[in-house]
């Protein structure tokens, strides 16, 4: 893939567009995120991002914070946004675009082939960039969708499928499953028409489908049933139902028919 820096900061300056020039009622808006505004969609991903600017550029600074948080992930997610939310809508903007730009910076001088300290697990520079993306990719869609707005797809979701393909068994640790001891195998076809693949060519349990689809499914921005994403053999039919490609409570989702399209693919 292309530099994935670059491409996280263009996923951050799309959803930057998004909202720069809202109005305070805008900001109020509520999301498909039961409870959060687009004021707490912007707040979650600057608190995201300076945990991530912190985590490769402090890191020990990082690992202090992160130990004085409590095991009540949501009680912690909520503890994050409450600084951000605090300020006026202009200031919530600049410090989300100040810690965007600190991560950036801080993601892009990680040495290749080393690691910086995660909230799970330490992760190379390059992968944490791509949970970045992640998290873009989410939470811009719950804002694009409160606003209306219509997001055009481009080849920077290939970071995207690659962590999710990455982090595939999230969806069963998140309730409690036990992982399969199976590949699966994935054939994502990019916007340009590409097509990705991963996992063994000759696994009996297939994923396929576009990758913006693919990306609104590992995110839980859409049902599976609103996607054009197949599955073959009952595993990968069912890690169709618990995919996510973030750590933490899986949340509920969203229900079929909720949209009136899927989108552009």
């Amino acid at each position: 893939m292309p530099d994935v820096i670059s491409d996280l900061t263009a996923d951050g300056d799309e959803i930057d567009q998004l909202v720069a020039n809202l109005d305070d009622a805008e900001w109020a808006l509520e999301t498909p995120a039961v409870g959060w505004t687009i004021a707490h969609q912007i707040a979650h991903l600057a608190a995201t991002f300076r945990l991530a600017g912190m985590a490769a550029g402090q890191p020990e600074t990082f690992r202090a914070v992160t130990s004085r948080m409590s095991g009540d992930f949501d009680a912690n997610v909520n503890a994050a946004l409450a600084e951000f939310l605090a300020e006026p809508k202009p200031v919530l903007l600049s410090r989300f675009r100040a810690e965007r730009a600190t991560a950036e910076k801080a993601l892009a001088a990680v040495p290749a082939g080393e690691v910086v300290p995660w909230l799970v697990r330490p992760l190379p520079g390059p992968v944490l960039a791509a949970a970045g993306m992640m998290e873009l990719f989410g939470h811009g869609q719950d804002i694009a969708d409160a606003l209306g707005v219509e997001r055009t797809r481009t080849d920077r979701l290939g970071h995207l499928v690659g962590f999710a393909v990455r982090t595939w068994d999230f969806g069963y640790q998140a309730r409690g499953i036990a992982t399969p001891e199976l590949e699966l195998r994935f054939e994502i076809t990019s916007p340009s028409g590409t097509l990705w693949e991963f996992g063994p060519a000759d696994s009996t349990q297939r994923i396929s489908g576009p990758a913006a689809d693919f990306c609104l499914l590992v995110t839980r921005r859409r049902h599976r049933d609103d996607l054009a994403l197949t599955a073959v053999g009952a595993e990968a039919d069912r890690w169709l139902d618990i995919a996510q490609a973030y750590r933490g409570p899986a949340g509920p989702g969203r229900t079929p028919g909720q949209f009136a399209s899927p989108g552009p693919r």
